[in-house]
């Protein structure tokens, strides 16, 4: 483990990937040339007076401060949204497994019980990403067929319309008395608990950060490396936008990041959960489910016949 935490921290030191380097070099890059220019004017011209650096020292670590506020503003957004799809796994699972121990025998109910349980999940990925025109529904068609892709594109809101599918299958089977009445609110309780948590995700998705937070965090961090290399360019010299580079580097970073975790669903920042991986790993354990229990109504099928002979 030693050996594979080593290796590992060499390749984040040096790895792109997952980092915000990219997105914020053009603004250092930017500072750094603004610097080279004070430098230039302040060193062959008399137009820009010296300063102390103290003052520059204070007001970045109070910048500094402001940006680890914002970083875990936006990192508590994502946790939660971390453990909201926790609690869509969880549920799934448990609505899944009520349906097929409590539920009718009837295998073709089972199996469509199975495929729209596992499609909640698919249909929250999708609806959170605004993914819901047919040809980005396409990874669900050996689930619900032509005819399901063209259903859940024609819904309102796709999560909703699963669980109200569901909702039909479980009434119908306690009509005919083929679930107890029991096992049918425990469902439904399941049922009502995924619904509750892709809400809570629309919550985190549609209403983001204060924006006046954002405005005025971003005003302060421009003022304060626009005027830095006012208070250094005469004890460092040249190596002025190298410095400024330097200190704009993880503060530029650091506001980036809040931005990136403002959103933990999308696929485009960095560090977004794995709904992908999450989707297709809950349908194999809800199939999964299905599969055993084919397999022990066989075994006792066996057992009995062996019995009677």
């Amino acid at each position: 483990m030693n050996h594979v935490d080593r290796r590992e921290f060499w390749s984040e030191v040096f790895t792109l990937r997952n980092s915000v380097t990219p997105k914020v070099k053009l603004r250092m890059l930017t500072f750094g040339i603004f610097s080279l220019i004070v430098w230039a004017v302040g060193t062959y011209t008399t137009l820009i007076p010296t300063s102390g650096v103290a003052p520059y020292e204070v007001v970045g670590v109070v910048l500094a401060l402001l940006l680890v506020l914002r970083t875990n503003a936006g990192y508590d957004r994502w946790y939660e949204g971390r453990k909201l799809w926790g609690g869509i796994v969880n549920q799934t699972r448990n609505l899944a497994q009520i349906g097929l121990i409590y539920g009718p025998r009837d295998e073709a109910w089972r199996t469509e019980f199975i495929r729209w349980t596992a499609v909640f999940s698919h249909t929250c990925r999708h609806s959170l990403r605004g993914e819901t025109r047919r040809e980005e529904l396409e990874d669900m068609r050996h689930l619900v067929g032509e005819a399901g892709i063209d259903e859940l594109a024609a819904a309102q809101h796709m999560p909703m319309h699963v669980a109200r599918r569901l909702a039909r299958m479980l009434l119908r089977a306690v009509n005919r008395d083929q679930l107890d009445r029991f096992a049918f609110l425990q469902a439904e309780q399941q049922r009502s608990s995924l619904i509750d948590h892709i809400g809570a995700c629309e919550r985190i998705l549609k209403t983001p950060l204060a924006k006046a937070f954002s405005v005025k965090i971003r005003r302060f961090l421009f003022l304060y490396l626009i005027a830095l290399p006012f208070g250094i360019f005469d004890k460092a010299g040249i190596m002025t936008p190298f410095l400024v580079m330097l200190v704009a580097y993880p503060l530029l970073s650091l506001d980036q990041i809040g931005v990136e975790l403002q959103n933990p669903f999308s696929a485009q920042r960095l560090s977004h959960l794995p709904l992908n991986d999450i989707c297709t790993h809950l349908q194999e354990n809800v199939y999964a489910a299905l599969d055993d229990e084919e397999g022990d109504e066989l075994d006792s099928h066996t057992r009995r016949t062996e019995l009677v002979a």
